[in-house]
């Protein structure tokens, strides 16, 4: 069985992690090229001051993408290459970059699906408060106007937010990601709040401005835990733990869906936090209520959870259960319940944004780089994806995570989640196995999956 007709088939990077050129051609600082100058905040001192130098050889990357026969391509913007002091004066390279990008990948025939903001956050607005500023989605809206004037013509699909869960907390609580801070709830909550509103801003900013028909949604983390096992308790302790909000943390789904689909806070995260909330406006919920047109989510693993008689319960992992490199337990059912568990609750198209692993990747003596595990991880979860499509989940796309290794952040270049090798110190670009099976798999709109299920989803 192939996937719904016009499944849309890709890879996605970020800004920061592949483009390099971190002080080049106007561009302006961000908290991350701040971050990689602290002693001893990144794995052995790795900046992303080059990355993949895509800044300089996107041409070659989109080629190399159209032959491996990438469908779509989701990328971010650097809001500070743009407009170096986050308002202001508009770099008019730094534009006129993204405008080749998106030129380039239409002409190979890909379609560009924008992200704009992935982390990468202009250090002088973080200077000036950053999202704890009041006008800080001001700031983003004025920021999305600029891209939305100038590539809408083009770019069909829209996402305002990468994972708000990792850059609040990693970033501003456990002070592991940029801005490197550790804030307190009440901070973290107004920033949250600040955060959602300049999503709504730019969903107003881009449903005003487009200059063709667009989709738009964000990609937040998808906090997903599947059930121990088909039991419908079990079932409904997995919903439960997914949507619900049992103890003081952000790391949660319902903060940021419910005022996005819903324009209210949950109840269960309003009696943990009632008495740090910020100021609430009048029409806060409405703006960032705006109507958005699909649900990305990025998914990786899950937690497994049973039913008890207090509640959802954590199952304990099994001593030997498969893990990534990066230590994240294998677990494809997270493609299965997560979409559907997303779904059925907000009845928007899904498209999985990120998905994929960082395993042990080497050149081989013959010079190519073999990833069985990569290539056996994707069937497993892309098998349980087309489950949850069956089991009456409506998802228009997946994009695997991640087009080419990068820059991973605090875990700097140790971390391979590329169907393409990167040489760092020559930038030479070698497809993996897992990229030609990736292309054969979506030229086939995922005929060639084995059929039939590893694993009962039902």
């Amino acid at each position: 069985m192939t996937f719904p007709e016009g499944f849309t088939w890709g890879t996605a990077t970020s800004a920061y992690q592949i483009e390099g050129a971190a002080q080049s051609d106007g561009k302006g600082l961000s908290v991350w090229d701040m971050l990689c100058r602290r002693p001893g905040a990144i794995y052995a001192g790795h900046t992303g001051e080059v990355a993949n130098d895509h800044y300089h050889r996107y041409n070659d990357d989109v080629a190399l993408m159209a032959e491996l026969g990438m469908k779509a391509y989701r990328f971010s913007i650097s809001w500070p290459r743009v407009i170096p002091n986050g308002t202001g004066d508009v770099n008019a390279a730094g534009l006129d970059y993204y405008d080749r990008l998106v030129d380039a990948l239409l002409e190979k025939g890909i379609r560009p699906f924008v992200t704009l903001f992935h982390w990468d956050y202009p250090y002088a607005l973080y200077c000036r408060g950053g999202w704890l500023n009041p006008y800080s989605s001001d700031w983003f809206a004025d920021y999305a106007t600029v891209m939305v004037d100038r590539l809408s013509d083009r770019v069909s699909h829209w996402m305002t937010l990468n994972e708000p869960q990792v850059f609040i907390m990693a970033g501003h609580h456990q002070g592991r990601h940029a801005p490197g801070d550790k804030l307190d709830w009440p901070q973290l909550l107004r920033i949250t709040h600040n955060t959602l509103l300049a999503h709504g801003k730019a969903v107003q900013v881009i449903r005003a401005r487009a200059q063709s028909e667009v989709q738009v949604g964000f990609a937040p983390v998808g906090v997903t835990f599947v059930p121990a096992s088909n039991d419908p308790a079990d079932v409904s302790a997995a919903q439960e733990a997914t949507f619900g909000i049992f103890d003081p943390t952000l790391w949660n789904n319902t903060w940021y869906t419910e005022p996005i689909f819903n324009k209210r806070y949950p109840a269960d995260g309003l009696r943990l936090f009632a008495p740090m909330m910020p100021d609430i406006g009048a029409d806060d919920m409405d703006i960032i209520g705006q109507p958005v047109d699909f649900y990305g989510c990025n998914i990786y693993h899950a937690q497994v959870v049973r039913s008890g008689a207090a509640g959802p319960e954590l199952v304990d992992e099994v001593p030997g259960n498969p893990q990534t490199a990066f230590r994240w337990p294998v677990r494809p059912a997270s493609l299965y319940w997560g979409p559907r568990f997303f779904y059925e609750r907000y009845g928007k198209p899904i498209y999985i944004t990120e998905n994929g692993l960082s395993s042990m990747d080497w050149v081989a003596l013959d010079g190519h780089v073999h990833d069985p595990q990569r290539i056996d991880f994707l069937t497993r979860y892309l098998m349980a994806l087309r489950g949850a499509i069956r089991a009456g989940a409506d998802v228009r796309g997946y994009f695997q995570w991640s087009f080419m290794d990068n820059f991973e952040w605090a875990e700097g270049y140790r971390e391979r989640f590329g169907l393409v090798y990167v040489d760092f110190a020559t930038q030479q670009r070698i497809p993996k196995d897992s990229a030609y099976w990736y292309r054969d798999l979506a030229n086939s709109n995922g005929g060639t999956l084995p059929e039939g299920d590893d694993y009962d989803f039902s």
